[in-house]
């Protein structure tokens, strides 16, 4: 039963987390954000040379030059796999649901069964002892 909690909990909080931060930092944002299909956005897709908006994400060379401040030599290490995924994403032929389905459930499930195995792990090895 304990077991079972920690589970549930573990792979329930960062979506709750995730969700609170995002509902706080509503409050937060003065600019009026995108409206598609009916929803409406938390960020804009004004360009802001002091914060990331949509736009960002629709011209990412863009937030590279103005937002990122990671020293150079990571920036060019980790852009491989970044536009390497979104090529990936793209590739799809419906780079929205690949997103959602690769991003959002399988990875977090992956990484979930992982940290479940460890934890799991843990505990067996401290019983040995």
């Amino acid at each position: 039963m304990q077991t079972t909690f920690r589970n549930i909990l573990i792979i329930i909080a960062p979506f709750l987390i995730m969700i609170l931060v995002n509902e706080i930092s509503r409050k937060y944002i003065s600019a009026k954000g995108d409206t598609k299909n009916g929803i409406t956005a938390i960020n804009s897709s004004t360009t802001f040379a002091n914060k990331c908006s949509w736009q960002c994400h629709n011209n990412t060379a863009y937030c590279m030059q103005h937002h990122v401040k990671s020293p150079k030599y990571l920036v060019n290490i980790i852009k491989p796999f970044y536009f390497g995924m979104i090529s990936a994403l793209g590739a799809t032929g419906g780079y929205a649901l690949a997103n959602i389905v690769f991003l959002v459930l399988l990875w977090p499930i992956f990484m979930f069964v992982l940290f479940i195995k460890v934890l799991d792990n843990r505990k067996k090895l401290s019983r040995l002892r």
